[in-house]
């Protein structure tokens, strides 16, 4: 995956409280080129090559910076080529040259600008769509110690179809974590719209089943109004798992699976994986055998057991020799049941497993109940 992060490091690199002092180095290149050109014979006339210091002004300054160094690269080469004998002097066409790289550097220059603040400004949306559907969670929210990382193979969009949540209700508290079919805008749609209806239904329904059952009407009426605008989502559909903690029961969660992975139990004992469930994903329910949603499941957990819930960018990730990433090794019993350091170890795997180049939307989700009232 491509660290995007990297030109704003280089440009930390060139400030100092506060201040840009990317024009130093533009300075540093013509006095080089003028000393070496005056303390050189005749054969070894480089003054021309005055033409990199607006060049690499436009690169890493601004645009006054640009213009500035860029004046200053014409009056150095007027100075330094008139300090030598008509003979031996570049002349007009040389200057011509400076000149014009000067101005063609000034365009260059506002040009990346432009486009800087246009991707500052199309970041900032991505940050607010992506807040708004992964909406932050705050720490021990709804009496669960909780984790998440969320890495989007478009790192453009940096935000895709995967999606979880924590609602607590009136009747215990509920986990979403799903992920979309497909990729794009409408993918963020079908999760936006899907984590709207759990917030709601998760909060105000008593069964859990209840619940279940408003996602896939949800995820119908959603894929109905997309087809009506016009959208290639007929067919679209989403595989989630979704968890119950009744109040006062501390020691089972329910869950419905629609056709997800089943979580994992992770416990400084060993691993687990809890029951499949059979459900099919969200939006195919008319192909259930039976009517209704899949069934829950109620299953015992034992103290401080860690649940962690993966997406397929996870377990479908593969190096360059095409082998997949070997979840359960990660998760051996030598790791830290931990959530954060669960989650941050799957995540440093895949990353390193797949030499950061991800084919897919990637989530990392762990909770556990808090082991501290």
């Amino acid at each position: 995956m491509i660290d995007h992060q990297v030109p704003r490091r280089w440009k930390e690199l060139l400030r100092a409280q506060g201040r840009s002092f990317a024009w130093v180095a533009p300075l540093l290149l013509l006095a080089g080129i003028t000393a070496v050109d005056l303390n050189t014979t005749e054969r070894f006339r480089i003054i021309s090559w005055i033409v990199l210091v607006p060049g690499t002004a436009a690169a890493i300054c601004g645009v006054w910076a640009t213009a500035v160094l860029a004046v200053l690269a014409v009056l150095d080469y007027i100075a330094v080529d008139h300090a030598w004998p008509h003979q031996y002097q570049a002349g007009l066409p040389d200057f011509i040259l400076v000149a014009l790289a000067g101005l063609l550097a000034i365009l260059a220059c506002a040009v990346r600008k432009n486009g800087e603040r246009r991707m500052l400004h199309m970041r900032d949306i991505a940050e607010t769509t992506r807040r708004t559907v992964l909406r932050p969670l705050p720490p021990g929210w709804a009496g669960l110690e909780h984790a998440a990382v969320y890495l989007a193979a478009d790192t453009e969009a940096r935000v895709g179809g995967d999606f979880y949540d924590i609602q607590p209700g009136r009747y215990g508290t509920r986990v979403l974590v799903g992920d979309v079919q497909g990729k794009g805008l409408g993918a963020v749609e079908t999760a936006a719209a899907l984590l709207g209806t759990f917030r709601e239904a998760g909060y105000h329904e008593r069964d859990l089943a209840t619940v279940a059952d408003r996602l896939e009407t949800r995820m119908v009426r959603h894929r109905s109004h997309a087809v009506a605008l016009g959208h290639d989502d007929g067919d679209r559909f989403a595989t989630a798992v979704l968890l119950g903690f009744p109040p006062g029961a501390s020691d089972v969660v329910e869950v419905v699976n629609f056709g997800h992975e089943p979580p994992l139990a992770v416990s400084s004992g060993g691993v687990r994986s809890l029951p499949p469930g059979g459900g099919l994903p969200l939006g195919m329910g008319e192909l259930q055998p039976a009517s209704g949603p899949p069934p829950t499941l109620t299953v015992a957990l034992a103290p401080g057991e860690t649940l962690l819930i993966t997406t397929d960018g996870v377990t479908e990730s593969r190096n360059g020799d095409g082998e997949f990433y070997d979840l359960l090794q990660a998760v051996s019993p030598t790791a830290p049941p931990d959530p954060s350091r669960l989650v941050a170890r799957i995540r440093d795997g895949v990353l390193h497993h797949t030499h950061g180049h991800l084919s897919d939307d990637t989530t990392i989700f762990a909770i556990r109940r808090n082991l501290t009232p």
